[in-house]
């Protein structure tokens, strides 16, 4: 049985490197490709070290007729307003729907989780016709306003609310500990794996959404980063390099995010399923 063990060890070992590798190449041809020429960049067989780099396609992007780090601020300021927002509003929720004890309450979680049945582009076309009668079309709250709120988020701050033991919250209340005071100083601070993992999950959805910012910003000087890659394709021409180059750089913070909360993600996505 141990043999087997270490075999199959072996074997998933060996599959999910696999799968690595697989998932990784296209991020290190982007990078790759962002320092060549065009002429250079769909030569067989692939050169994934250039032997001359060239950042002529970086200049453009960062220094060229776009305004690129205006689109880069505008994207910090979307992403970080509706991370903060959806952090707030689903560890308030989670925290009522683990520990607080109203009627309907499970009722009401279940109806709340329900809705994530429902696709975003059937809510499109409300949404548009609401944030246009409040005159929120082509600005930037008409992305942030929706994006403060996640059923997803609710969910895994109520799983991981509900590992937390009750003796906690009912010493608090002794030593005269009102709910707010409960949720702050004593249940928040022991949820900070899931408080992570929530705000990484946000931060990758707000920071690459696309289908948003496409509805409601007519604006150039609006734009997000997704909407500030097309610009680098016009009717008949497409800058490969120059999309390269711009690609590289919204994925850094991305991955300086991962990288830095990497043990507390891993820790609140395994938490978050401990209990249902």
């Amino acid at each position: 049985m141990t043999l087997q063990r270490k075999l199959m060890k072996w074997i998933l070992t060996i599959v999910f490197a696999a799968l690595a590798v697989c998932m990784i190449l296209p991020f290190l041809w982007m990078t790759s490709s962002s320092f060549k020429l065009q002429s250079q960049m769909f030569q067989t067989p692939i050169d994934w070290i250039p032997n001359t780099f060239h950042f002529d396609s970086y200049i453009e992007v960062w220094a060229g007729k776009y305004p690129f780090a205006l689109y880069y601020w505008n994207s910090i300021k979307i992403t970080a307003i509706s991370v903060l927002g959806t952090i707030a509003t689903s560890a308030l929720a989670g925290f009522a729907f683990a520990k607080l004890d109203f009627r309907g309450k499970e009722v009401m979680f279940l109806l709340y989780l329900s809705t994530m049945i429902i696709p975003t582009q059937i809510l499109l076309v409300p949404r548009f016709i609401l944030f246009d009668k409040l005159h929120l079309v082509d600005s930037h709250w008409a992305i942030i306003l929706p994006g403060m709120f996640s059923v997803l988020g609710t969910f895994i701050m109520r799983q991981f609310f509900s590992t937390l033991p009750n003796e906690i919250l009912e010493a608090a209340k002794v030593d005269g500990a009102g709910v707010f005071r409960t949720f702050w100083q004593v249940s928040l601070p022991l949820t900070k794996p899931a408080l992570v993992s929530l705000l990484i999950l946000s931060f990758t959805w707000h920071w690459n959404e696309y289908e948003g910012p496409l509805i409601f910003l007519r604006t150039n000087e609006l734009y997000t980063l997704p909407l500030a890659l097309t610009n680098f394709v016009d009717e008949n021409t497409t800058n490969y390099t120059a999309i390269m180059a711009a690609s590289v750089s919204a994925l850094l913070p991305l991955i300086l995010l991962v990288a830095f909360f990497q043990r507390w993600f891993v820790e609140g996505i395994a938490s978050s399923a401990v209990k249902g």
